[in-house]
Parts: C-alpha cells; structure tokens; sequence
C-alpha cells in the first residue's frame, strides 16, 4: 500500500519552480515530500537511522506538520532507549489533526510499507534539510526586501545588512554535518604535524609577534583561537600596552614574507575612544612628540615636518580601527568576518569588554549574564575566524584596598566567566603610579632623622620603578606564567622593551 501523498502543503517535488495550479505566478517553496515520507519510513523501519542524521536534522526541517510529529515523537522515543515504530508512536500522533487529514495511523502502516530500502536514508535526511534551508533563504530574502522597503527612522541601511549578513551567517552554520567525534590517530597525526612546523621553526614565534621580545618569549606570539585578556585598573596603560601590541602586530604582517600571513589586517575595536584620537596617540609614539602638544598645536615646524614623513610610513601598515560605540559582538563578528573576506585577518583587539554590548537576546537583568555572554562570543569569535582576540578589562575596586596594589585573578570585574572562557589572562600594573601618589609625610612625632630615613628610600623605590611596567601573565592554558617587565614612557604612553636587544627570531623591528 503507497502512502498517501499529502497535499496540505505543497506538491511532490515542489522545487522545480513551475506556477502553481492557479497560474498565480507565484513559485511554490522547495520541498520533496516523497523524500520526507521514504526517510519516516526507514527510520520506523530501523531506528538506527537516527545516529546518521541527528546530529543535524530537527522536526522544523519537514515541511509537512505531520511528518514533523511523526519525526519529533521517534526522536524523544529514541532518545529514552524505546523502540519506535507504528505502534509505539501511534497513541502520540494520534489527536494530531494533520495527520488525520492524510489517513490517520494508517498513514503510519503505509510509510514503513512502502520502504524499498534504509540504505539512502541519510541521504533523504540532507536532502530534507537542504530544501528547509531554501525555504529559509527565501524567506530571509523576502524579510531583506520588506525591511528595505520601511522606513525606520532608528535603523539605517548599514545595520540592516549587518543584521542579514548575521541572518546568513546563522542560516550557513545551522545543522552542519561536519564535527563530532575524532578518532585519536587523527588528532596524533595533527599534533604532530604543529610539533614538525614547531620544530622547522627553530625557535621563532608560532603566533602572531606582540613587537615586545620578553612578552612574545613568555607566550610565544598570540596564538590563533586564542582569547587573552589584559586587565588593569585606570591609569595603568591597559590601551597604550594594547595599541602597540596590535600596531606592532600590524607592521609585522605588513612586512611578512610568508604569503599566509603577509598584507592581513588587525582590526582594533575601539569603544572608548575615537579613531582620530587611537591614530593621534600612535603617531605621537612613532615621532616622539606629546598627544597633548599635537591636540593643542604647540608644535615646531621640524616636530609637524617629521609626523608628516611618518604618517606615509603608517599608511602602508594594515591597521583598521573601528569606534562605533556600545557595539555588540554579533556585529563585531560581521564585521571581522567581512574583513576577513577582504583583506585577510590576523589579530582582533577590543578596547573594552565591558563597553561592549550582549545584544537583544541577552537579558539586562544580569550584568554578570551579559558580560558571560560577551566573553564566549569573544572566544566563539577567536575559534570561528581562527585568530587570536585581545581583549581589555576593567578591575574592581578591591586592588586599591591592599598594600601590594598588584592585581589577581580574583580582581576581574563582574564576572568569574572571563577568568573561565580566557586562554591568557594578563594585569598591566605600574608600581610609578602609585609610588607618586604616597610620598611619605612626617608622623606626629617622628624625629627628622626617621622621617628622612623613610623618604630616601620611598625615594629609591620610585627611581627603581621609573619608566617600569610589568606585565603579569597570571593564567596561560598553554604555558607558564610569570611577570614581564616593560619600558614605560608616560610622556607617550609608550611601552617598549625594557632593555635594548634583540628581538626573537623571525621578528624585525
């Protein structure tokens, strides 16, 4: 006995584009019911159809309610260990309205009865899926149109193709077949093949180059996939530390002779500032010259001559700054995505988590919720587009209440996730900062030779911590940790190496 073929919804092989019966014009969706009833019925026939096609089939992803039903009930009969066929699956389906306009539990009998063979059930599966994903294209197409078409006043044309390139992008990565489980020769085979490139190497960094030879010896270059961290309190030099580890990288990969790496950009996400004041404060580092002194226009015609040959310099360095404020992170992953596509990507910087956005489906009633949702998006984003995400953190208030003002991981604020989702978790701290604004004064009646004692060696203290900033590497998943000293300028909010010499190898500056 053939199935009866239902035609509530749509015909056979809806997907040959023909009108329809009423000469409208108009296209029916794609879809192939014959497809749909074939896979039911090898998979109430063996239920071991199921491990080839869960993964990524769904009961949405049948265009006939009632083989939506069918498939949703075999599923969760399944999934609890029990059998499912017509007649476990009957006294489920049997008050469904849609499967009575087509025979009822009858309709059951005649699926499996109508099975020649089980063998193409996975590939009935993919193509069910594949038609639902058209159907999804063309009403994410319509929706496109519909959306153009109104005029809202609050949403330009820029966010609504950022929001159909995140529609795309959802749609493109929904039920995909790759992924699973691994067997442990492939992953040996691949751990290997890092260990060779490792090796031929020969010591030169394995990811992108922070431009600071100390800092790339203690994490061997930021590494793709990776989240890091920098967290410091205000004052610390958390962007300045930042916008010379993402221009470094940048001239880097500008000058790169491995054509894998070579021309790819650095996208700087900057939520504080502006991008004419990121660019102001890079030049003023480059030349020398005070971002105060190049605001105000207290410069000499030699100081302007000299950030005029610079700037040429700086043009050819593959740097991209973006200072859209309050951004979310699905649109930030538009738009690496985007560039990514264009030019080539080899490192995101965020400046700072916190300013980011969770979007409209996180709820603010949770700030600690919001900011968990923004750092596994980071880290999403850092595994998707396969590079490494440095991004910036506030600290609490706590570090100010000890004595030794050096932050720990117990100080990062809001949210114990971003301690959790980081590979690297890094604290700029400036012992200068704090030794300048406690200049010991006399107590009571403390006699002058005490007070003079205590003031020498506050002092000492300050001529040792002068132009000092250490970079504390507190967590590292995949090597030690450890503090890192640094060259601080304050007149430039420049960080370099602290002694002169030479960088790693495979790395010029």
């Amino acid at each position: 006995m053939e199935p009866h073929t239902p035609h509530a919804r749509a015909p056979a092989h809806a997907n040959d584009g023909a009108p329809d019966a009423n000469n409208t014009g108009l296209r029916p969706p794609p879809a192939s019911l014959e497809a749909e009833q074939a896979f039911l019925g090898a998979l109430l026939t063996n239920n071991k159809v199921m491990e080839t096609v869960g993964e990524f089939l769904r009961p949405e992803h049948f265009i006939h309610p009632a083989h939506a039903h069918i498939y949703d009930t075999c599923q969760r009969l399944i999934e609890r260990n029990q059998v499912a066929n017509p007649v476990t699956v009957k006294p489920y389906v049997d008050s469904d309205e849609s499967l009575a306009e087509v025979g009822g539990a009858r309709y059951l009998a005649a699926l499996v009865g109508s099975v020649v063979s089980i063998i193409n059930a996975k590939d009935y599966g993919r193509l069910i899926h594949d038609y639902f994903l058209r159907r999804q294209l063309i009403a994410l197409g319509t929706d496109m149109v519909n959306e153009a078409h109104d005029n809202d006043i609050d949403i330009n044309a820029t966010d609504q193709i950022e929001t159909s390139e995140q529609r795309l992008y959802d749609l493109a990565t929904t039920g995909q077949y790759e992924g699973g489980l691994v067997a442990f020769k492939t992953a040996l085979i691949n751990a290997l093949d890092l260990a060779e490139a490792a090796h031929r190497r020969e010591g030169r960094l394995a990811g992108v180059t922070t431009g600071l030879m100390d800092l790339d010896r203690k994490l061997g270059g930021l590494h793709a996939s990776d989240l890091l961290i920098l967290a410091g309190r205000p004052s610390m030099g958390k962007t300045a530390l930042a916008t010379a580890i993402a221009f470094n990288a940048a001239q880097h990969l500008a000058d790169s002779d491995d054509e894998a790496e070579h021309g790819k950009g650095v996208a700087f996400f900057s939520l504080e500032m502006s991008a004419e004041q990121l660019a102001t404060r890079i030049l003023s580092e480059r030349v020398r010259v005070s971002s105060h002194r190049i605001r105000t226009g207290e410069l000499s015609g030699e100081d302007f001559e000299r950030m005029l040959v610079e700037s040429q310099e700086l043009h050819r360095v593959p740097l991209y700054i973006d200072d859209t404020p309050a951004l979310t992170v699905s649109a930030m992953r538009t738009r690496c995505r985007r560039l990514a596509r264009q030019h080539g990507l080899g490192l995101v910087v965020v400046d700072y988590l916190q300013l980011l956005s969770g979007g409209k489906n996180v709820s603010l009633d949770s700030r600690v919720q919001e900011v968990s949702a923004i750092t596994r998006g980071l880290k999403s984003l850092a595994k998707e587009l396969n590079v490494p995400v440095l991004a910036l953190s506030q600290l609490s208030r706590a570090v100010e209440q000890r004595e030794d003002k050096r932050p720990q991981l117990a100080d990062l604020r809001e949210s114990g996730s971003i301690e959790q989702d980081a590979d690297v978790v890094m604290f700029v701290f400036r012992e200068q900062y704090y030794l300048e604004r406690g200049e010991p004064a006399r107590r009571g009646e403390e006699n002058e030779d005490k007070y003079l004692e205590r003031h020498q060696k506050w002092v000492e203290r300050c001529e040792a911590a002068h132009n000092v900033a250490e970079c504390i590497i507190a967590k590292q998943r995949h090597g030690p940790i450890g503090t890192v000293r640094l060259f601080f300028d304050g007149n430039y909010t420049r960080f370099d190496n602290l002694e002169t010499g030479d960088a790693p190898e495979g790395v010029d500056f």
